[in-house]
């Protein structure tokens, strides 16, 4: 299997989660293995080179010529020391107050950590007084090559390549330069870049709580892949051909997700608009490539617009509905002893979309026996006894009872009634970034929530499910969004939850609507699983194909 196959296959393993980035690090680990380009004895060999450059550089005295080998590289490479083949020099140090985000006097500029990125980045400067450079090395110089010597572990060690200096600069103590001696810059930095001397930058740092340092004494006897000078050059001019050709499938991908994702939009309005259960099937289909969370949101939005199932005129209309489950709520509030709120009457210009002719437009509360939140007052703690659910407990759309912290069973029988959640009732999350999210009372153990839960009890007369598909539609959730006050903390007010619009269908429709939706979210399951084993399938894959190619190393 050679290099070039896998980019001629690379359709086949698009789907492998930064499959791109893997194809980089493929390049580069088999360019520091002499498995890029072939060998030729006319071109001699790193052993040689080495000799050229210990006369040039050579050893100090405390340290040894022995090196550990790197295995399985061409008989014609040596293994150097990066310290040999490389002069490496820690940047300038200087107190906080000597630099400036602006030039102003004398000053040089300063390159710092933020300026190494995929390029120097030359307009992230900070400037010092030259009198801070104590050594004519510190200055940076055309193909030096920039380390990150002081960073976040996941970015210490990072390196890019000074092309051109366009003004004067130093550099600061968290960075280092590293020099090539007789050796090509490029090939150097790219054996820098390569997996395997990243992972050992990374693994002789030494760590704090946030930094990884990298020290000067660990880092000179990193071994590194030394393939004679003309050689060098080859595996450059190799690795530049096959990173333009990732950057290309790398803008190939992108310009496929967009298409796929403006393809989504399209189909999802178009079929929003003009429904049937036959075009219904297509928003499964693969080709339309919708990510699974729009099409929740897509079927959720279609279930409360009326267009999921078909209308049966013979279903009891729904403003019949409405005066049975108006008398219910009043019965419920007299026994509870609360008074149940008025519904404020819905002005038909305020509505968002046109609704089947049997259904009709209500308040959240008119489908509510009450719609209320937990208990104001502090909560004593208990080590047992009964629950009590934060919103931490119901993010998740389900109940859980984990974690929970707990109250004593006299504080959750002082409760009110209608204040403790009962199998059936809907939980809602009113406060902070959680917010608008609805889970179902699932369970017959007693508990009880804190007052940034919304406690909703249904009527009898609606079906639950039709509920929760109502709270998780994007109509919920943007007058959720339209009616949070506070920045730091949002929050949404049970007088404007209770007022939310919400198209009431008739008992029967809900029914076959709760039906309908739970059936189509089996498919976007099934659908996620297929997805997601696609891109297992697609890792394994370019998994295999790297083992291939990097046998032996």
């Amino acid at each position: 299997m050679k290099l070039n196959t896998i980019f001629e296959k690379f359709d086949q393993l698009a789907d492998a989660p930064n499959a791109v980035a893997k194809m980089r690090e493929l390049v580069l680990e088999l360019a520091v293995l002499g498995k890029l380009v072939d060998q030729k004895p006319s071109e001699g060999d790193g052993h040689g080179l080495l000799v050229q450059i210990r006369k040039k550089n050579p050893p100090l005295d405390t340290e040894s010529e022995t090196v550990d080998s790197v295995t399985s590289l061409p008989s014609s490479w040596a293994t150097a020391k990066l310290g040999e083949v490389a002069e490496i020099i820690r940047g300038v140090t200087f107190p906080g107050p000597a630099k400036s985000e602006t030039r102003s006097g004398g000053d040089v500029a300063c390159l710092r950590t933020a300026s190494v990125q995929a390029e120097i980045d030359w307009d992230d400067l900070i400037f010092i007084s030259p009198a801070h450079v104590s050594r004519s090395d510190q200055w940076v110089a055309p193909n030096d090559i920039m380390i990150s010597m002081a960073n976040s572990y996941a970015l210490v060690g990072k390196v890019a390549i000074v092309r051109q200096v366009p003004q004067k600069a130093t550099f600061g103590a968290f960075l280092a330069a590293i020099r090539p001696i007789l050796i090509d810059p490029y090939f150097l930095l790219y054996v820098l870049r390569s997996p395997r001397m990243q992972a050992a930058f990374r693994a002789s740092s030494s760590q704090t709580t946030n930094i990884a340092n990298i020290s000067l004494g660990r880092m000179r006897p990193l071994p590194f892949p030394l393939p004679p000078l003309a050689e060098q050059k080859r595996i450059v001019a190799k690795v530049d051909e096959l990173m333009v050709l990732c950057e290309r499938l790398e803008a190939q991908q992108q310009e496929r997700e967009t298409r796929h994702a403006a393809l989504a939009h399209a189909s999802l309005a178009r079929f929003a608009e003009a429904l049937t259960p036959v075009s219904l099937n297509f928003l499964f289909h693969k080709s339309y490539d919708i990510a699974s969370a729009d099409l929740r949101k897509s079927i959720l939005n279609l279930a409360v617009r009326g267009k999921l199932v078909p209308q049966d005129p013979n279903d009891e209309p729904a403003e019949e509905l409405l005066a049975e489950i108006e008398i219910e709520r009043h019965r419920f509030a007299e026994a509870h002893k609360f008074r149940s709120p008025v519904a404020v009457p819905v002005d038909k210009s305020s509505v968002s979309f046109e609704i089947p002719p049997a259904w009709k437009w209500c308040r959240l509360s008119s489908m509510f026996n009450a719609v209320t939140d937990g208990d104001h007052l502090p909560p004593p703690k208990s080590d047992d006894g009964i629950a009590f659910l934060t919103i931490g407990n119901i993010t998740t759309g389900k109940l859980n009872f984990e974690g929970s912290r707990f109250v004593t069973d006299s504080y959750y029988r002082a409760l009110a009634d209608f204040r403790r959640p009962m199998r059936g009732d809907i939980l809602y999350t009113v406060v902070g970034a959680t917010y608008g999210r609805p889970a179902l009372v699932e369970t017959d153990r007693p508990f009880c929530v804190q007052r940034h839960i919304a406690i909703l009890k249904p009527s009898q007369r609606m079906e639950v499910g039709f509920l929760m598909a109502v709270l998780r539609s994007p109509l919920a959730y943007e007058q959720a969004t339209a009616s949070t006050t506070g920045t730091a903390q949002p929050t949404i007010p049970l007088g404007s939850l209770r007022n939310f619009l919400v198209p009431l269908p008739p008992l029967a429709e809900q029914r076959r609507i709760v039906i309908k939706v739970d059936q189509l979210m089996i498919l976007v399951g099934q659908l996620e699983a297929y997805l997601a084993a696609s891109r297992a399938t697609g890792a394994k894959l370019l998994e295999a194909l790297v083992a291939e190619l990097t046998a032996g190393a």
